[in-house]
């Protein structure tokens, strides 16, 4: 008597594939729709940290008659009683530290382009620990004062240039068109090819925002 055994194979069914496919499908959609939410939250702390550090620059002249960074009263100077104990004075020459200073800020960094944010947060127009350090912005680029006095360079304008480091294109060309035209190279906002904080007097001159580069973006006070 002859003995006929019946092969049986294991697997998926279509219809079943076309669930696992949906299911792929559906959590990739989602990775990627958090990843583009991240990205434009971080763009939105740019635009509320340019926004915010320039109304505070204008509420501190209104109510002081002086530029951060470079008041003669913000610290005791001589029989000069300044405004804050632990305050330390600008020279009061009307510009904001040395032209077109470039420099990384420490918490004791006593140049006036650092003393900018010391001021700032003593007035109680910006957060943060009151000394003179950099604030970092939201993709870990220094945030920067310069007062550019030169015609014709890459990145800044004549005049106090309030600057973000370390921005890549996306989000550079975002700040751009928020504030100004989303072009590098005029308007009000202009912008430096180069990482790390490049200094925006010294950097490439980019014509357009192009990825994967990274760019400083300064706009004009």
């Amino acid at each position: 008597m002859s003995t006929y055994r019946k092969n049986h194979q294991s697997g998926f069914t279509l219809v079943e594939l076309a669930i696992v496919l949906v299911i792929i499908g559906l959590l990739l959609g989602g990775v990627l729709k958090g990843q583009e939410m991240i990205e434009n939250g971080k763009i939105k702390n740019l635009e509320n940290d340019m926004q915010g550090v320039t109304a505070a620059y204008y509420a501190y002249r209104d109510r002081y008659n002086a530029l951060p960074g470079d008041d003669l009263r913000a610290g005791t100077v001589g029989a000069v009683v300044g405004r804050w104990a632990t305050g330390t004075s600008g020279n009061g020459n009307g510009t904001i530290g040395l032209a077109s200073n470039w420099i990384s800020c420490v918490a004791a960094t006593a140049d006036e382009n650092c003393l900018f944010m010391q001021h700032l947060r003593l007035a109680g127009l910006l957060t943060g620990q009151l000394n003179n350090a950099d604030p970092i912005n939201a993709y870990g680029g220094a945030i920067r004062v310069t007062h550019n006095t030169a015609a014709g360079l890459t990145g800044l304008l004549v005049g106090p240039n309030l600057c973000f480091g370390n921005l890549p294109a996306k989000a550079a060309e975002a700040v751009d068109a928020r504030f100004d035209d989303g072009n590098p190279d005029r308007g009000n906002v202009r912008a430096s090819l180069g990482g790390n904080n490049v200094d925006p007097a010294g950097g490439a001159a980019p014509v357009s925002y192009v990825d994967p580069n990274t760019y400083t973006v300064c706009k004009l006070l």
